[in-house]
């Protein structure tokens, strides 16, 4: 079979196919790469093997963090020329290969190959094959493109709730020394790497020109779309959209990410559960996490994006505010502002290509999604570090317990009004940065 099969050209949908097999194709991928979200488990073992600290231990994962955001950012506007069986393809070899060389590592004793193997290799498969579904789902559910992103996002989020048991089950069978961590990593690399070539042989794109039945686009205007004009990925981030677009997405994804990177620890300092309580918690926030990548996204179908986004950053700075003031007071209340504000927290992931739909077309927005992702690797570094920080200091200064967040806890509703208001000052983009008709109709034919 040569590469050709994989070009844009040979994978147009002929006529009878059901676009209900995208979302599939797109779920293979994500809940492959959403194993990203259970590296913790690999964590002890590796130190123990290898004498690693916990600071270094985290490295791999960080390095595909990083890699995640600059393989998406730069990485976009191919994956659009290209086409989405050649991402994914790509994505399946990154990911599952970059396992395989993580393996060759520990057995070697090098933990430099683990960190170029997951950290590099496997983090270009993350962020190539995080975006590579996006604007396929979105031309083949113009009438749905909240519920349809909803849909492959909410697999990221979920990947790690098949990850971390079988990674687990794995370690446990093969052992956590070198050579069982190894062959934990290489199977992981295989079975990953054939679960997402099923995602290659299924995904399609519509014909130029196609619609769903009885869709009218004049009609879902109405509902509150900001503009059907098209945008390309280098005008969009000239346009003060894109920014505040951006602005939104990274203050509510650091206003989650505080909260699930420090889940245990601070659920024990409020209220000193034992651990199969706390371990518990990090699960039902994990639950919520991909459960809100689904609801919350094909919600805004109906309400419109922006008014979502009111939902997200409004009620979440609400929700902050009920811990800072009585937060430690009730389990209960804690619990369900958690989980209330991680549920925003996916929600805004799965959301967001949606929003910039809206804003730019269909024309380049799987690109422009890569760019605006840059926002998730500030707020992943942004997050942690002011929950974190802040708890040391304070606990340096002889305070425990909720006082360790409080602090935080404040900055976090500074953040989210700041979003907000941001949201806010979203306006249709100005018809100077629109493609024209001609020129993309060429484009198109093109490729």
């Amino acid at each position: 079979m040569g590469l050709g099969v994989l070009d844009r050209s040979r994978v147009v949908a002929p006529p009878g196919w059901s676009r209900w097999l995208v979302p599939p194709a797109a779920l293979a991928v994500h809940l492959s790469i959403g194993q990203a979200y259970a590296w913790s488990v690999f964590k002890t073992p590796l130190e123990k093997a290898l004498g690693l600290t916990g600071v270094e231990s985290g490295l791999p994962f960080q390095v595909a963090i990083v890699m995640l955001g600059l393989s998406a950012a730069f990485g976009g506007t191919v994956v659009e020329r290209r086409g989405p069986r050649w991402a994914m393809a790509l994505s399946s070899v990154c990911f599952g290969g970059g396992f395989l060389v993580a393996a060759l590592g520990v057995l070697l004793g090098q933990f430099w190959l683990v960190v170029v193997g997951y950290g590099l290799l496997g983090g270009v498969g993350l962020g190539i094959g995080y975006i590579s579904p996006v604007s396929t789902l979105i031309k083949w559910f113009p009438d749905r493109p909240g519920m349809a992103t909803g849909v492959a996002i909410m697999g990221f989020g979920g990947g790690a709730l098949i990850a971390s048991p079988w990674s687990t089950a794995m370690l446990a069978g093969f052992g956590s020394g070198t050579g069982g961590i190894a062959a934990t990593f290489a199977l992981h690399g295989v079975v990953y790497a054939l679960f997402m070539a099923l995602g290659v042989l299924l995904v399609r794109v519509p014909p130029e020109n196609w619609k769903p039945a009885g869709w009218d686009p004049g009609r879902a205007a109405k509902r509150g779309l900001v503009t059907a004009a098209d945008v390309s990925a280098h005008n969009a981030i000239r346009t003060p959209q894109f920014w505040l677009l951006w602005v939104v997405l990274c203050f509510n994804v650091t206003a989650g990410i505080g909260v699930l990177e420090k889940a245990a620890p601070m659920i024990t300092d409020f209220f000193h559960p034992g651990p199969a309580t706390a371990a518990g918690f990090v699960a039902l926030l994990s639950l919520t996490n991909m459960l809100g990548r689904f609801v919350w996204s094909s919600l805004s179908d109906l309400v419109g994006r922006k008014n979502i986004y009111r939902l997200y950053l409004g009620v979440g700075a609400l929700l902050y505010l009920v811990l800072v003031l009585v937060g430690n007071t009730s389990r209960p209340v804690f619990v369900l502002a958690t989980i209330a504000i991680l549920s925003f927290y996916g929600g805004g992931f799965a959301t967001v290509p949606a929003y910039l739909r809206d804003l730019f077309g269909t024309y380049q927005v799987g690109a422009i999604h890569g760019r605006l992702l840059t926002a998730w690797s500030v707020a992943g570094v942004l997050g942690p570090l002011i929950v974190d920080g802040i708890a040391d200091a304070q606990a340096a200064g002889g305070r425990s317990g909720p006082a360790l967040y409080s602090t935080s806890f404040l900055i976090m509703i500074g953040l989210l009004v700041a979003g907000f208001v941001a949201n806010e000052l979203i306006r249709p983009v100005a018809q100077r940065w629109h493609e024209p008709a001609v020129a993309r109709a060429e484009e198109v034919r093109a490729q």
